[in-house]
């Protein structure tokens, strides 16, 4: 079994906020319904909390910070579920049952390296 991290790409929005509440639910279903192969995951605030970390001169130079995301962009890195998959197609399909393929944004999904 491989484990794939399914990033979730959509609108940058504050899912604890009541307006989401039926596109959450559509999120605990798909969490209920692939829970065998779910292994973790999380949503993530909106890109407003974001703060970007970049170190100047190399190792060990100027710490530089900067509000918001890396990158500004529509849609946004929303949060991710790790999922423990056979094999590539298994993976995405489970990653198209998950809200944010089919409401308007992206699932991307990417093998895990497992080191050591």
């Amino acid at each position: 079994m491989t484990l794939y991290a399914a990033l979730i790409y959509s609108a940058d929005v504050d899912w604890s906020e009541p307006q989401y509440g039926e596109e959450m639910a559509e999120y605990n279903a798909f969490g209920t319904a692939a829970a065998a192969v779910i292994r973790g995951g999380q949503a993530l605030y909106p890109t407003s909390t974001a703060t970007t970390v970049h170190v100047t001169g190399g190792k060990g130079g100027e710490v530089v910070t900067t509000d918001g995301p890396y990158a500004e962009t529509k849609e946004v890195f929303n949060g991710f579920y790790l999922l423990e998959c056979a094999d590539l197609d298994e993976a995405v399909a489970t990653a198209a049952k998950i809200p944010a393929a089919w409401t308007g944004g992206a699932v991307e999904i990417r093998p895990v390296m497992i080191f050591g």
